[in-house]
């Protein structure tokens, strides 16, 4: 079995979300560093303080992933003066069809995808080679349960959601041989602005608190697919399995109609 470990320095994108600011609170802990990114300034302040008052060491930095220049040269450079144990690749957005039905707009579906896939393929090209150089390391993926199968109401946001896990999971693959390890985080429905701005149904939503304690023992373990909760995560990976025709009629039956 492999041992738990325990990170020191810890790099979080989308730090000022619903589970990026959970995931936070996990980590504040007296003598960690954390590193954290957001576009929310005020917010952002915020925890700082909060994980300072709780004894940890915090550098903050506000900047919009979208721009993959910045953001890979800010990478670098917090890489090259701080040995980051744990990068949580953790920015992300969401689009829907609408109310209606109507579609997602076009724009909607470029800034997700620069955020949700570009940054964040951005972001472990920029941490990986000081890792690769220290021979350790761990990159998390925030992927989704949606990454099984598509939802009709967030087609892109699944689309996303499918690369990332497939990006992490062949990342372990190639870089497991040299001490560096890779996690997929796939979660359900966690309570945070993004999931209430998200139609349809949300069955056995997790408060955000629970979700990153569950990602942190996962974590820890070095679990491959960290995916939850318990029975979501399950028929939802009977949806990948199953005829397709067959999944979109239990997806129309629980109420995704589009």
């Amino acid at each position: 079995m492999t041992s738990a470990i325990s990170p020191q320095t810890v790099l979080i994108t989308g730090a000022t979300g619903g589970i990026g600011g959970a995931l936070v609170d996990v980590y504040a802990e007296p003598g960690n560093t954390l590193i954290l990114q957001g576009r929310n300034a005020a917010r952002l302040a915020d925890l700082a303080a909060q994980c300072e008052a709780r004894g940890a060491r915090v550098l903050t930095r506000v900047l919009d992933v979208r721009n993959r220049d910045e953001l890979s040269g800010w990478l670098r450079d917090v890489c090259n003066q701080e040995a980051v144990n744990l990068v949580i690749v953790n920015a992300g957005v969401n689009t829907n069809i609408g109310p209606e039905g109507a579609g997602e707009r076009w724009e909607d579906i470029e800034a997700l995808i620069e955020v949700n896939v570009l940054a964040a393929m951005a972001t472990v090209d920029a941490v990986l080679p000081s890792m690769r150089a220290r021979g350790a390391g761990q990159i998390a993926l925030i992927s989704s349960l949606a990454a099984y199968f598509g939802l009709p109401v967030t087609p892109s946001y699944c689309a996303s959601k499918a690369a990332v896990k497939v990006y992490g999971e062949a990342l372990r693959g190639w870089l497991e041989p040299e001490g560096i390890r890779v996690n997929v985080v796939m979660p359900g429905y966690v309570e945070s602005q993004m999931c209430r701005d998200m139609p349809g149904p949300k069955p056995f939503l997790w408060p955000a608190d629970k979700a990153a304690r569950f990602i942190q023992r996962g974590l820890a373990r070095n679990r491959p697919r960290i995916s939850f909760p318990f029975p979501l995560n399950f028929g939802t990976w009977w949806l990948s399995v199953l005829p397709p025709a067959t999944s979109q009629r239990i997806l129309r039956l629980i109420g995704y109609r589009g």
